[in-house]
């Protein structure tokens, strides 16, 4: 769980994340398509989330002297 933890945190907090979302963005999204550019923007924001939500789910199983460590509610 710790190793997941550590990749998923690396791959929100990556600057390459942006680029290749941009890359990605070029190749899904006609260009003046507006009905796909809010889609796209609203599948990332999806996939963000639910990484987000994997890596807040494995906080509290990470060693306790991690700086991130938090103990279940």
């Amino acid at each position: 769980m710790h190793v997941e933890y550590e990749v998923f945190k690396a791959i929100l907090d990556s600057e390459a994340i942006g680029e290749l979302i941009e890359d990605l963005k070029l190749e899904l999204v006609p260009s003046g398509d507006k009905v796909a550019a809010k889609r796209f923007n609203e599948g990332v924001k999806s996939a963000s989330s639910f990484i987000h939500n994997l890596l807040e789910r494995r906080i509290h199983r990470l060693p306790e002297k991690h700086i991130d460590y938090k103990k279940k509610e």
